[in-house]
C-alpha cells in the first residue's frame, strides 16, 4: 500500500509524486533489498557470454523513484537519482524474447515468448541480493533460449 508522502520536496513543489500525490520512496513494499547498480553490474557481465550465443541484449532501462507519473524509462543510469527498478529485454531466434524488471523490493516481472506455444510469466519473488538475482536470471534465460554455449 503507498502512502501519503510527507517530505518537505513534495509538499512544495510534488517533486516525485504520481498522479495522487503519492510517492514511491513512501511506500513499505520498497524496501531496498537489493542493490541495482550491483545488478547493473551481473547485467553487463552476463552480456558478453549472452551476444556471443545469438542472442540480442537490449540497453537496461532503469525507473527514478523520485520522477513524476508517469515514471519514463531511462537508458542513462545517470539521469536517475533513486532507483527502484532495472530492466533489460533479451531477445533470440525464432522471435524468442525475455523481459526482466528488477525492483529493488526483490521481486521482478519476468515475462517471456518461448515459442508460439510457450509464453507467459515466469515467477520471481524473494530476490535477496545482485548474486541471487544473475542465479535465476541465467535460469530464466535457459528457460527461454535453451542452454548456451558460451563463456560466461
Amino acid at each position: 500500500m503507498l502512502m501519503r508522502s510527507r517530505n518537505r520536496e513534495a509538499a512544495v513543489g510534488g517533486f516525485g509524486l504520481d498522479r495522487w500525490g503519492l510517492s514511491m520512496r513512501d511506500d513499505p513494499l520498497m524496501d531496498r533489498v537489493v542493490e541495482l547498480d550491483e545488478v547493473a553490474v551481473v547485467l553487463a557481465q552476463r552480456t558478453t557470454g549472452w551476444t556471443s550465443a545469438g542472442l540480442e541484449v537490449g540497453r537496461a532501462t532503469w525507473r527514478d523513484a523520485e520522477a513524476s507519473w508517469p515514471q519514463p524509462l531511462e537508458t542513462d543510469r545517470a539521469r536517475v537519482r533513486d532507483p527502484d527498478s532495472v530492466g533489460v529485454v533479451i531477445s533470440g531466434p525464432a522471435e524468442a524474447v525475455l523481459s526482466v524488471v528488477l525492483f529493488r523490493g526483490g521481486w521482478a516481472d519476468v515475462d517471456f515468448v518461448a515459442g508460439l506455444d510457450d509464453a507467459g510469466c515466469l515467477p520471481a519473488s524473494g530476490i535477496t541480493s545482485a548474486s541471487d538475482f544473475g542465479t535465476r536470471m541465467d535460469q530464466w534465460v535457459t528457460r527461454v533460449f535453451g542452454s548456451l554455449d558460451s563463456d560466461r
